[in-house]
């Protein structure tokens, strides 16, 4: 729980009533590789934040083809956040790539946040735009540079991630083939 509130104070002031509160809301959830916490086409139920483990957001494109486009992993929130927020069914799935360990808010509860501590929504606003900022600043070198320098920038901005995560799920984000990116990883050791 205190890797939460560490993360969450960077944002903004809470007293201990407040974070007691927050604590209070929260329950703890276990999933195991491979398993989802959000389902496109489904109301995404919970907001989380990964305690451990590493998470990615996938889809399929109008060829049926898998998409990676974006991981999640240990100190940060995991959530379609504007699907969760508006009360719609998501167009993405949130999978489990490691074994997880993560605290989630229902909506209900998340929602009593909102009614119940000050100042809570721009929290919230500031954690939402550092996540989406975060997420914009990975992808967007990915569309003018070539697979090796795009590899080699994930590499810089995912460092613990390349022996965590499949090479196909790797692949897929980076917009190559599996074989393309083997062939990337031996030339460049």
């Amino acid at each position: 729980m205190e890797e939460l509130f560490n993360y969450i104070l960077q944002f903004g002031n809470l007293n201990k009533q407040q974070i007691d509160l927050i604590a209070s809301k929260a329950t703890e959830l276990e999933l195991r590789k491979d398993d989802y916490f959000s389902e496109a086409g489904k109301v995404p139920r919970y907001t989380g934040f990964v305690l451990q483990g590493v998470f990615r957001f996938c889809y399929y494109n109008n060829r049926g083809e898998e998409i990676t486009n974006n991981f999640v992993e240990e100190n940060s929130f995991v959530v379609d956040y504007p699907k969760f927020e508006s009360n719609v069914a998501s167009s993405d799935y949130i999978q489990a790539v490691t074994d997880c360990k993560l605290l989630v808010f229902s909506r209900k509860n998340w929602e009593g946040l909102f009614n119940t501590i000050v100042d809570w929504d721009k929290i919230v606003a500031k954690i939402y735009q550092k996540c989406l900022l975060e997420a914009i600043d990975r992808r967007s070198p990915l569309v003018s540079e070539d697979a090796t320098t795009r590899y080699l920038s994930f590499i810089e901005k995912f460092p613990s991630l390349a022996n965590r995560v499949p090479l196909a799920y790797i692949a897929s984000y980076l917009g190559i083939t599996q074989q393309s990116l083997s062939r990337i990883r031996r030339n460049i050791r």
